[in-house]
């Protein structure tokens, strides 16, 4: 299973955890010259531990092999970029596959009849493990005439919230996600997939790897802003989320995009597809 869609190569997309734009190639090589000098060494170490294994050469610079069988492809059509190589027929792609395994949530009382917008606030486990970034986006935050739902992080006891929001280490995202009107987020896939399956615009503060990608691809799209993670202006990010609450059609467009995904039903198609290859396979067919 790929999440991130750059991570099956295509010469007419950007590289793989770049975060580069889609119209503009100046970087691109110098991009993948320096992801060769760094991983080299570690593919073939990792490629030569695949093969003494018993198991088939690993694709130059790939890290997992493709199945013969069946790849599943997570990432929202309405999101996804043009390939100029189409995939192949083992690749069936879910637009999501969202968690139903978290507890109800009911919002708050101090925060259920308040003023402004709701919005929820996660970095992820590492993210959120700045405790200063924390600390700065709550005192910026803390200023709007909104409320907020605030995922803590593994050092939760280390910073205070403000008296507009409410958060613990652990939220159940997937039930507040459908509640808010805009994701603040590090833009990792699980939260990026999630936003759209729920039709929520997102502010996307990355840190590494594919949140980059995800964070560009969120802005192309139009269905948010991204920001440079450390060196935001206050106004860069309390504007984004007045432009975004305020963006009537894009509000519209997103919740038809999330009713879309969440017809395609992700989670049974997948497991359609797992069975159906699970009876070939009994059945002897390959």
């Amino acid at each position: 299973m790929s999440c991130n869609p750059l991570e099956i190569k295509d010469p007419a997309l950007p590289p793989t955890f770049s975060g580069y734009p889609t119209d503009d190639r100046s970087g691109w090589a110098e991009f993948r010259a320096e992801y060769e000098r760094t991983h080299r060494d570690l593919w073939e170490a990792t490629n030569a531990f695949v093969v003494e294994a018993g198991a088939p050469p690993l694709p130059d610079l790939e890290f997992i092999h493709e199945s013969p069988d069946l790849n599943l492809y997570l990432y929202p059509e309405v999101a996804d970029y043009r390939r100029s190589r189409p995939l192949g027929p083992t690749w069936q792609r879910l637009d999501s596959s969202v968690r139903e395994t978290e507890a109800p949530f009911e919002i708050p009382e101090r925060l259920r009849d308040g003023d402004g917008a709701l919005i929820y606030l996660s970095l992820g486990s590492l993210g959120s493990a700045d405790v200063e970034l924390m600390r700065r986006l709550v005192d910026v935050l803390s200023r709007t005439p909104h409320r907020y739902i605030v995922a803590k992080g593994p050092r939760a006891d280390e910073f205070e919230l403000a008296e507009n929001m409410w958060g613990e280490a652990r939220v159940p995202q997937t039930s507040i996600i459908p509640q808010v009107d805009l994701v603040i987020t590090h833009g990792g896939n699980n939260t990026t997939t999630e936003a759209v399956h729920f039709g929520k615009p997102m502010i996307v503060l990355p840190l590494f790897w594919d949140q980059y990608d995800n964070a560009q691809r969120v802005a192309e799209l139009g269905f948010g802003v991204r920001l440079d993670t450390y060196r935001f202006e206050d106004e860069e990010l309390t504007g984004a989320i007045e432009r975004l609450l305020g963006d009537v059609a894009l509000r519209a467009r997103m919740a038809r995009a999330g009713e879309e995904i969440r017809r395609r039903d992700g989670k049974r198609k997948a497991a359609d597809l797992i069975e159906a290859l699970g009876r070939r396979r009994r059945a002897g067919l390959g």
